[in-house]
């Protein structure tokens, strides 16, 4: 009897002591668990069924009685006072360094605020207002170290909760444009404002087509009123030939497949076969490209050419992108979209994102796909047939017709201070035309600010400028080489004082408050370089204080001359001062043609010196 005794004895000892342990690792691991989520993680963010689980499940078998004994037995024993001491010091600290790392984040990231959830301070996303894991690493892994705050950055920025939140509230703000009345002149005639309330109620959701052609209507109020036929010409004008939306599926270095959304616009093809730029952008959307082919309809019909207008691209981001990403990209773009190019159909040209290599890419896949080479895209080409000064074309010409201008007026751009926005191709050659025309240009800009530079820039300030943006450095670098220049972050270049403003960034950079800077700068013209860069608001307050506003359906045509003269002409000994010979005389005519309309419908002509009247 002792024996067995004995051994049940220390059996039972021995079972009672591992349970003991288990419980005390068991009810530390439970602790510090419940600890993090109480801190961190909130219900459902990782699991949509996460709140409807208890922290631990309950196993489904029932415990012997022996075992509910035991369990109640090592739940009675008070844990010892080393036990109470080291648990409290983990919590402690934890606590400590949850707090010190959560007032750091939010003091770094100005996307990220710190309040109150269930009576715990939480880290929040400043754009979809949630918390938790989706929007950080292991906050605990390097105590809140700048290292640790950067990843997780990166991984808010790249989880699904936040690319769903920014794109809810890029929609939001959609919807409250399209809600909000686009805009609408008082001074329009009744029959002109039933043609953009026509294309309002057909295009609800398009706010830049919308005011494209609320501008245009506006500027033709006179036109219309002579002709009653004129409304049902615009009423055919305002909606396109053709829509052309396809998906793009390209797969990146890591092998991983994506899909991208294609468009091209065809808007009219009355004059001629379709010209118009491919825009590589992500906010690209069919609003978007309807706006630019619309505008790329009235600038070639301005041209000396007789040339439809079309417009496309493609909501795909080429910043960051491979080589041999872009190129797969390109390639199953123009997979589905060759079919409906070719010289007397539509020739794409290069816009915002679409520069030599890409050009290049599609070209090859339409010549490798087509089975001919028959027209080329309009664009800056190495290897095969064209201008040499095709890309120089739209930022020279906007040079010269703000040239054309001043000459009416006995004045010319030697001298004159002038603010220029963005840092693209077009903003490069402006400031290269304007210091060979004696101007004083001292701003360029990109998404983030503005750079001001008070000595004016050169030749070799230009080519450093290059070397930037090549090497994808920001503008601020400039100013460590040029200490009497200055960059300015989230702002825009329209406070500095100038004479003329080239806005040639993107559309609606310029709304009513720039203009209101603008005028108190001392500007007195506006060339427009960019697709419809000034609000409609703006346009009112500029011309109000009698700004002369020159708009980029007559100032872009430099673009499209170069690209007619190099497909028709293609000759490859001109030199660069015969090309820009023919591309002055090209600027001269559009300049001719736009005055003699106005003054056959009666508009009076503008002058910044206060003479003139509103066109």
């Amino acid at each position: 009897m002792l024996l067995p005794a004995g051994g049940v004895g220390m059996s039972s000892a021995m079972d009672d002591m591992n349970l003991i342990q288990q419980a005390q690792r068991h009810q530390l691991v439970v602790r510090e668990l419940g600890e993090e989520i109480d801190l961190e993680i909130g219900p459902g963010e990782d699991d949509p069924a996460f709140d409807h689980n208890p922290l631990m499940e309950v196993q489904a078998r029932e415990s012997s009685a022996e075992e509910h004994d035991n369990k109640q037995m090592v739940a009675s024993q008070p844990p010892t006072e080393d036990q109470d001491m080291t648990k409290t010091q983990q919590v402690k600290r934890k606590k400590k360094v949850v707090k010190r790392w959560r007032e750091e984040w939010a003091d770094t990231y100005k996307w990220a605020y710190v309040d109150l959830k269930d009576d715990t301070a939480r880290i929040f996303c400043s754009v979809c207002r949630e918390y938790g894991r989706k929007h950080r690493r292991n906050p605990y892994g390097n105590e809140g170290s700048r290292n640790m705050q950067m990843s997780a950055l990166e991984e808010h920025n790249n989880s699904l909760l936040h690319k769903e939140a920014l794109r809810l509230q890029m929609a939001s703000r959609d919807k409250i444009i399209v809600e909000k009345p686009i805009y609408v002149k008082a001074l329009m005639s009744k029959t002109a404002g039933s043609i953009v309330e026509a294309a309002l109620k057909r295009d609800p959701h398009e706010p830049e087509f919308i005011q494209s052609v609320q501008e245009v209507v506006h500027a033709l109020e006179r036109v219309i009123s002579k002709n009653s036929n004129y409304v049902n010409t615009m009423e055919r004008l305002l909606e396109p030939e053709r829509t052309i939306i396809f998906r793009v599926p390209w797969i990146d270095d890591r092998g991983e497949t994506h899909v991208n959304r294609g468009f091209r616009v065809h808007f009219n093809q009355t004059l001629g076969p379709c010209r118009g730029g491919l825009r590589f952008h992500p906010s690209m959307n069919l609003g978007i490209a309807k706006f630019l082919s619309f505008e790329q309809t009235l600038k070639n019909a301005l041209s000396p050419y007789r040339l439809g207008g079309s417009s496309g691209g493609t909501d795909f981001d080429p910043s960051g992108k491979t080589d041999s990403e872009i190129m797969r990209f390109c390639q199953s773009f123009m997979n589905e979209l060759y079919r409906y190019l070719g010289p007397d159909k539509d020739l794409p040209s290069e816009e915002m994102g679409v520069g030599t290599r890409e050009m290049g890419y599609l070209y090859g896949q339409y010549r490798r796909l087509a089975g001919h080479s028959q027209g080329s895209f309009t664009g800056p080409r190495v290897n095969w047939s064209g201008s040499s000064l095709r890309t120089e074309a739209t930022g020279y010409g906007l040079v010269f017709f703000a040239q054309l201008i001043l000459a009416d007026m006995n004045k010319e751009l030697k001298g004159l201070r002038c603010v220029v926005s963005g840092s693209g191709k077009i903003a490069m050659h402006v400031l290269e035309k304007l210091i060979a025309y004696g101007a004083l240009p001292i701003t360029v800009s990109d998404s983030k600010g503005y750079l001001v530079d008070e000595d004016g820039f050169d030749f070799l300030k230009i080519s450093f400028l290059r070397d930037i943006k090549a090497q994808h450095r920001s503008l601020r670098d400039y100013s460590k080489t040029y200490a009497r220049s200055k960059y300015y972050d989230q702002a825009k270049p329209w406070n500095e004082r100038c004479d003329v403003a080239f806005p040639c960034a993107s559309q609606n950079e310029v709304d009513q408050s720039d203009a209101i800077n603008l005028v108190n700068s001392g500007c007195r013209i506006v060339i427009e370089g960019s697709n419809m860069p000034c609000t409609p608001e703006a346009v009112d307050v500029l011309r109000k204080a009698n700004v002369l506003v020159a708009p980029s359906m007559a100032t872009g045509v430099g673009g499209v001359v170069a690209g007619e003269l190099e497909l028709k002409e293609c000759n490859l000994n001109w030199s660069p001062e015969e090309f820009e010979s023919k591309l002055q005389e090209a600027m001269k005519q559009t300049y001719q043609r736009v005055l003699k309309a106005a003054s056959d419908f009666g508009y009076q002509k503008e002058s910044p010196d206060g003479g003139g009247g509103q066109a």
